[in-house]
């Protein structure tokens, strides 16, 4: 009910003001929601911002649109304070199995999100790419979008030339139940040993970067087989993380089906384009990029880039709107990108930039070989997480245990992961993403837990009506914090910010056990023995409908 509530609230308050930016805000501790409409006009009226508030909440405490609302000012501020209906509605639309599904969109979406190098295993530095992608994919989805999610396969650069020379040369077995992107990255770490140690190799990898260019048919089998067998792992890690892509797109494709072609084509007739030989680049300082951006080396190959340029335009020609996820690292390229586009008249995507997880053990390099893999990471979770499960609930059996526990660990991953802004850093905590007393995947996992372990004792002393009456105030506040729920889905989705999503779970959680605490659900009696037990219901489709957005199991025991 927030979203209609505000929509209603802005409405309202365009047709009291005649401003078209009415400058809705929280409302803190004073109210449900706030207007700082007053400031603006004063700088137009000339007149006292606290009387131009003053004035506005009059006129809109008279309007039949505010019935149910308490409108004030407070200082230059105009306060709208939700009452008890909009709390009854907001718990009554929560219990709705589809609770926070907003209505269909028609604008396409396609998130391009992972598209790590298969050259080995995923590492902790790649899962916040895919944490981060996957999860504004599922609020695509309940935001009501068309959305695919991509994978970009890098299955012909001078990584997998690198990868390919070593598995041609170095004939290793693959071991009894090691994974694909386990036996590809013995390849790749060794043959950069080899190269670091005989440098005179490396036209060999030049060479067969043009071989493939050029369709050479064993070169393109021999790469191509070498990154599908990476990718077979590497689809492995993702399902363990409840990962999903709807397409992997070779890159290759762009190179052989004349696309790449026909954008160096169209950019090379731009005024910034060099030439110099067989080396093609465009020099985009007047764009405020100092640095030249390649697309085709001194002899004939192209690069990454020239192909990254033909993919995006291949996604616009699929969707309304095309959002990439870009390590930090790759701001340079993105922005050359997204620049270059705009030169040639074509829509840029979006991008998502994030900063870097990584562990209180240390960084990781791929090419190395010093790395913790997300399956290393997951796996080492899980039995922090067994450890705790059979402390807290000895009396469950093993099975169940490790059933929780992978659950459990899962969640701790993901939450960990997103509940960070994109833009900061952050280090992978074991003991804090475990901890089953706050600001966890297990802290909001357990509050579910919780609303469902009620609702059964409920049901075990007799049926309960639905009421939807609430006056304590720790009910007003749980109710009017589940009312959030759909408007924080759609500002995911506008903002692309993720997070917000889990910093609304947590606060869920903290609220509803701070309601459990000091409201009593199964001692009370008659009525609000009732409302409360709806409320908990309510508590617990809105907790399970966030989790899944996360991408984390909602359990029902813990």
């Amino acid at each position: 009910m927030y979203r209609e509530y505000v929509h209603k609230i802005e409405a309202l308050l365009r047709e009291i003001t005649g401003e078209e930016d009415v400058l809705i805000t929280d409302g803190g501790d004073h109210a449900d929601i706030a207007s700082t409409v007053a400031f603006s006009l004063a700088k137009k009226e000339r007149k006292n911002p606290a009387a131009i508030a003053a004035k506005i909440a009059e006129m809109a405490a008279s309007l039949p649109e505010a019935k149910g609302v308490e409108v004030s000012a407070k200082g230059p501020y105009v306060n709208f304070v939700f009452g008890r209906e909009y709390a009854a509605e907001s718990v009554r639309a929560a219990l709705s199995p589809k609770y926070g599904q907003l209505p269909a969109r028609t604008e396409r979406v396609i998130l391009e999100h992972t598209s790590a190098n298969p050259n080995g295993p995923l590492h902790v530095g790649h899962i916040r790419n895919s944490v981060i992608g996957d999860t504004l994919v599922r609020a695509f989805r309940k935001a009501g979008y068309p959305v695919e999610a991509q994978y970009y396969l890098n299955d012909m650069g001078r990584q997998i030339a690198i990868v390919a020379w070593g598995v041609k040369h170095l004939h290793y077995d693959r071991l009894p139940g090691e994974k694909g992107d386990d036996f590809i990255v013995r390849h790749y770490v060794e043959a950069n040993k080899i190269m670091k140690e005989k440098p005179e190799i490396e036209p060999e990898f030049d060479a067969m970067m043009e071989m493939i260019e050029a369709g050479d048919l064993e070169t393109v089998r021999l790469f191509h087989d070498s990154v599908d067998l990476c990718v077979e792992g590497i689809l492995e890690t993702l399902a363990a993380l409840n990962v999903h892509h709807d397409r992997f797109v070779r890159e290759t494709i762009f190179l052989w089906n004349g696309d790449m072609q026909k954008v160096l084509a169209r950019v090379g007739m731009l005024p910034e384009a060099q030439h110099d030989g067989q080396l093609m680049f465009l020099d985009l300082s007047g764009r405020g990029i100092d640095n030249r951006y390649v697309l085709r080396r001194s002899n004939g190959t192209s690069v990454y880039a020239a192909r990254d340029l033909a993919f995006h335009l291949w996604k616009n020609a699929q969707c309304d709107r095309s959002i990439d996820v870009l390590g930090a690292d790759h701001k340079l390229i993105g922005s050359q990108l997204q620049t270059t586009l705009a030169m040639i008249g074509e829509r840029s995507p979006e991008i998502v930039y994030f900063e870097f997880v990584s562990l209180l053990e240390g960084a990781m390099t791929t090419r190395g070989g010093v790395f913790i893999t997300a399956d290393e990471l997951l796996a080492e979770t899980k039995k922090r997480a067994l450890e705790e499960i059979t402390v807290r609930r000895p009396e469950l059996n093993m099975a169940d245990r490790e059933r929780i526990a992978s659950a459990v660990a899962v969640g701790a991953v993901r939450y960990d992961i997103v509940q960070v802004s994109a833009e900061k850093s952050t280090v992978f905590d074991w003991k804090v993403a475990l901890d089953f007393e706050r600001q966890s995947a297990p802290y909001v996992q357990y509050a579910h837990a919780r609303a469902c372990s009620i609702l059964e004792k409920a049901k075990e002393e007799g049926s309960f009506a639905e009421n939807y009456t609430f006056s304590d105030p720790y009910e007003l506040a749980l109710a009017k914090h589940i009312a959030r729920f759909p408007y924080v889905i759609e500002m995911v989705v506008v903002e692309l910010r993720p997070h917000l999503l889990a910093t609304y779970v947590r606060d869920l959680a903290d609220l509803f056990n701070s309601f459990y605490r000091f409201a009593p659900v199964l001692r009370a009696e008659g009525s609000v023995r009732d409302a409360r037990l709806t409320l908990v219901d309510a508590s617990r489709n809105t907790l399970s409908a966030a989790l899944d957005v996360l991408g984390i199991e909602a359990l029902e025991s813990m």
